[in-house]
């Protein structure tokens, strides 16, 4: 056990070789889903000038005070009406909304509370000052960051960066990430299986995880074979056009580990046990030309998932300009014995509600389904090898 690696130390090993993506400037209609790099600042007030926020009348409140009333009306002001208007004592305006309330205005008086005139209106209820007006600057004010560096651009933060009349903003682009999953038994979903294959998910579950940690993942074919000038072949094909690669498979200590096989001899990988429950066997590097980051992953559906999830996403957040880190952790009671071989870090999929956590049934590396029906990893230390029911755990949530 004292050749393992600590997995705190895989993580930061992994850190420090990972850089983040470079900033671009995209056009608005191309930022959507990438992380801001600036932040961003209005150059004028939101609104930009006091408008009306509903159909209606511009009125003195105080002319409308004793409603019932009829009042003159002067003006139609429509949304973009670039005169500048007034409304003398007595009289009113008839507003449409967003349009720009009159000088002498100081309330607006909804439609449905008039009889709709057009020369003369009939206003049958009193509104106090200030009614139905947006304000100056009551959204933004001039000089306000509206948005900052590492925010998501979701279609609001797209809309208020055109608000504040951005056509370009400075991102760091989604990172392109090609996975390949690695095995001769793995057949592809949807073909009859053979003696001896199984369906292979592994490419499927980490692209997908890959998206959800917002970057852009995906399958880089079929499975590769056992086979290491085949894997080298296709790694080469991805190397030109990605920003990193996610491999699983063909990295333990047996035969046949085609991964391991290509990849040790160019001495830019490195492989190692680390001191964890799933996933021991990891390896992570860069390759290339362009010096890709590499995360070479264990096989099992259960251990690859578990890798990705500690080592994989905070690297991928580093990339994005995020904070990067271990997965964050909360505090819960876990509702069952659980139990962890010595020296290695366990984590245990459970499902979390509330305070509690449950472990699920099955806590096998190639479990699959169990790993589906998890929402959470309980967190055994490596100096623990039991927690009674009852006992307090750090789990992260997934």
């Amino acid at each position: 056990m004292a050749t393992l690696k600590p997995v705190d130390q895989h993580l930061a090993d992994i850190l420090a070789a990972v850089r983040p993506s470079a900033p671009l400037e995209a056009e608005l209609e191309r930022a959507h889903g990438a992380l801001l790099a600036e932040d961003v600042t209005a150059p004028v007030a939101l609104p930009p000038f006091d408008n009306s926020a509903m159909d209606g009348y511009a009125v003195r409140a105080e002319d409308v005070a004793n409603a019932p009333v009829t009042l003159p009306v002067t003006d139609d002001v429509a949304a973009g009406d670039q005169e500048r208007r007034t409304v003398e004592p007595g009289f009113v305006a008839r507003i449409m909304t967003g349009a720009p309330l009159p000088a002498g205005a100081d309330a607006v008086v909804p439609v449905e509370l008039t009889d709709g005139g057009i020369e003369r209106v009939v206003i049958h209820r009193s509104v106090p000052a200030g009614n139905a007006i947006r304000r100056t600057g009551e959204d933004v004010g001039v000089g306000d960051v509206v948005l900052s560096a590492g925010t998501a651009l979701g279609a609001p933060q797209i809309g208020i960066l055109a608000g504040v009349g951005r056509r370009h903003v400075l991102v760091r682009p989604r990172p392109r990430v090609a996975v390949l999953s690695t095995g001769s038994e793995l057949a592809e979903p949807g073909t009859p299986l053979r003696y001896g294959q199984i369906w292979e998910s592994n490419s499927y579950m980490l692209a997908a995880a890959v998206r959800e940690a917002g970057a852009d993942g995906f399958r880089a074919g079929s499975a590769v074979t056992d086979d290491p000038n085949e894997f080298l072949a296709v790694l080469d094909a991805q190397l030109s056009t990605v920003d990193a690669v996610i491999t699983s498979g063909g990295v333990s200590m047996g035969a046949y580990e085609p991964v391991k096989e290509a990849l040790a001899p160019l001495g830019r990988v490195k492989f190692e046990k680390v001191a964890m429950q799933p996933g021991m066997p990891q390896g992570f590097g860069l390759v290339g030309e362009r010096d890709v980051p590499i995360f070479t992953l264990p096989g099992n559906p259960v251990s690859s998932f578990v890798s990705f999830v500690l080592f994989v996403r905070p690297a991928l957040r580093l990339m994005q300009g995020l904070d990067a880190g271990p997965p964050e952790t909360v505090k819960a009671i876990t509702t069952a014995r659980v139990s962890s071989p010595p020296g290695r870090r366990s984590y245990l999929r459970g499902v979390l509600d509330g305070g509690l956590v449950t472990p699920v049934t099955g806590q096998g590396s190639h479990q699959l389904a169990a790993l589906a029906a998890a929402n959470a990893l309980m967190i055994v230390p490596e100096d623990v090898t039991e927690l009674p029911e009852g006992s307090s755990v750090e789990v992260i949530p997934l």
